[in-house]
């Protein structure tokens, strides 16, 4: 299943998703918006709040679906912060303080993956790499069991093992302090169906 948002209404929230924060979030605000260098135009989803403080992490989360091994993807854009510009994609989530995620960062010029684990955030892989601001980028992860891969701009770049959460969970996606993010084209397969779209 693949989501475009090019359904969903201008200056809205999308319906297909539920909103969460880990940590404390007074200025976390959703919305779709159109952008004409959407990688499929014409809309994008957006998190333009910018709430300040580096334990703010605004989540995005697709309602009504459980993948236990499978694989998430999406096109995301940093497009402002000082304290971060960062986007990245959730999965196997329980709740706002427990899940997986791998983040790109464009500040940091990084790509990392994170156990958050009852609302603590312990980084476990990294990789460097340079993530251009105002430029659209490729994420993806394949979670099998415990092995994670990940992929920037269409190459494996990061490969990580943990046991922390192995039941199925949510999928979504995250952004970080006053960062604003916009994503396109998120895509969930899962290995029970093979489908994607």
């Amino acid at each position: 299943m693949i989501f475009t948002f090019d359904q969903d209404k201008s200056s809205q929230p999308p319906k297909s998703f539920v909103f969460e924060v880990t940590g404390k979030g007074p200025s976390v605000k959703w919305e779709v918006k159109t952008d004409k260098t959407a990688p499929s135009t014409p809309n994008i989803l957006a998190q333009v709040g910018r709430a300040e403080g580096g334990n703010n992490f605004p989540l995005a989360i697709l309602d009504g679906v459980t993948v236990q091994d499978g694989e998430v993807s999406v096109k995301f854009k940093a497009v402002a912060g000082q304290e971060d510009q960062a986007g990245g994609l959730v999965w196997r989530y329980r709740d706002a303080n427990n899940y997986y995620v791998a983040r790109a960062n464009a500040l940091e010029a990084n790509y990392t993956i994170y156990c958050v684990k009852d609302g603590k955030r312990r980084s476990f892989k990294s990789v460097d790499l340079k993530v251009t601001p105002q430029a659209w980028h490729a994420l993806k992860v394949i979670f099998r069991q415990n092995i994670f891969r990940l992929h920037f701009d269409g190459k494996e770049v990061l490969t990580a093992t943990d046991h922390t959460f192995n039941q199925p969970g949510r999928v979504g996606l995250w952004t970080k302090a006053d960062s604003v993010s916009y994503f396109d084209d998120f895509e969930v397969k899962t290995d029970d169906t093979k489908a994607a779209h």
